[in-house]
């Protein structure tokens, strides 16, 4: 959420920030709002000054009034009293809709965002690695993994409905690996802090990390409990803090964890929805840091570096690409997507999205800080990213280390998890 102070102070530079994003954007309602309360506030406090002086006028001159003019009065006090009560019931529904308008509006991009207007203008900053071209006839994931027995997505099918995958033998082996290797490496070589969060969360846990209200008809709601399962392991890590005072000793926060995520939605057509490629339920390993706003830029790039550590070390070839103002997720302020190649599809494709949202977040899950003691409290600033997707890096390695013969080569990193070199 926005310092709506500091946007209404600043509004044609926070209009002309966040019409970056897009030139139907913009603070108007909000400042439509803020006005309107602020008129609403006047005309209370203007209200109650005069009738305190006609309380007082109507208590001195009570006895020498003639019964006419004191009825009079007591009509003009009850008017007032009933104005007063109506003015303080819209000052609570401005305020209402005041917070209520300011959760829709997305986060305002960094000054060095890139811009533009859609994904292709987004900015390569570097690759590694070389693109994989096999001299075969090489399959899709999918395909190979069903042949291999190790996907099997007509039983997810039967059992749960289009959209959901099913490993089998070496296939869930896999996805185990991946996650032991990446929990391991992020915790041993990186200094995280690993949690196993519940799964499901409260309806503000979600408004804390931005998911509602903007997105929740992509949310899997348990509705007699007004419940969410998460969509990433971001939301019950981050607000771990929610509503906590941290002092600066605290800071920086480092911590990864392991979860299943559940979206509705299931992107569009064709490749796009095939295979792994896009699910309802996929895991993830995430990344989660807090520290001082002076200190977020420079952990957003250790952040990254994190995530690159785990392509790099499964051998996959990618690209880094700083997202343009117009591809931000809604609570990023500045974002890298990781996007690995897929030799079979012949396309980049992302893995990692590694995202900055400075004190957007933190305002709406009231997580403080306070850098001394005795010093005013301060939002801290939160980033996540994905350490990695495992479903999409199954779907890489399929792709990048299948044979000829239709095997499928153990990336030496996970082979001491899977206990074997071929698949």
């Amino acid at each position: 959420m926005h310092d709506v102070k500091w946007v209404l102070e600043h509004l044609d530079e926070a209009n002309a920030r966040l019409k970056k994003r897009g030139p139907a954007l913009g603070f108007e309602s909000l400042s439509a709002l803020a006005d309107e309360r602020r008129r609403a506030v006047q005309r209370h406090n203007e209200l109650r000054a005069e009738q305190n002086r006609l309380s007082k006028e109507f208590g001195a001159a009570q006895k020498t009034l003639p019964a006419e003019a004191q009825a009079e009065l007591r009509e003009r006090l009850k008017a007032m009293s009933n104005e007063v009560k109506e003015l303080d019931q819209r000052q609570k529904e401005l305020d209402q809709a005041l917070d209520d308008a300011a959760l829709l509006i997305p986060n305002m991009p960094q000054a060095e965002t890139p811009e533009g207007t859609s994904e292709a203008d987004n900015v390569e900053v570097r690759r590694w690695g070389t693109p994989k071209e096999h001299a075969f006839a090489a399959l899709e994931h999918d395909e190979l993994g069903q042949r291999r027995g190790i996907l099997d997505f007509d039983a997810a099918a039967r059992l749960s409905g289009n959209g959901f995958a099913l490993y089998r033998g070496a296939g869930a082996r896999l996805e185990r690996a991946l996650q032991s290797f990446f929990l391991d490496s992020h915790t041993e070589k990186h200094g995280y802090e690993e949690v196993l969060t519940p799964f499901i969360v409260r309806r503000e846990c979600m408004i804390g990390t931005n998911q509602l209200p903007k997105f929740e008809d992509d949310a899997y709601r348990i509705h007699p409990d007004d419940l969410f399962l998460i969509p990433t392991a971001e939301v019950s890590i981050t607000n771990i803090f929610r509503g906590m005072m941290l002092d600066a000793s605290d800071l920086p926060k480092r911590l990864c964890g392991f979860s299943p995520c559940f979206r509705r939605e299931a992107g569009s057509h064709g490749r796009e929805v095939r295979g792994l490629t896009r699910v309802h339920q996929f895991q993830k390993v995430e990344l989660v840091h807090l520290t001082t706003p002076e200190d977020s830029a420079r952990v957003h790039q250790e952040l990254v570096s994190h995530a690159e550590a785990m392509l790099q070390a499964l051998g996959l070839a990618y690209r880094v690409m700083d997202l343009c103002a117009a591809d931000l997720g809604f609570g990023a302020s500045r974002c890298y997507d990781l996007e690995v190649w897929l030799p079979v599809q012949k396309r980049w494709r992302e893995i990692s999205s590694c995202s900055n949202f400075l004190d957007f977040q933190a305002r709406r899950a009231d997580i403080r800080y306070r850098p001394e003691p005795g010093a005013k409290p301060r939002f801290v600033h939160t980033l996540n990213g994905s350490g990695l997707a495992i479903g999409r890096t199954v779907m890489a390695i399929l792709e990048v280390y299948q044979t000829a013969d239709e095997k499928i080569v153990v990336p030496e990193v996970l082979r001491r998890y899977m206990g074997c070199e071929i698949i």
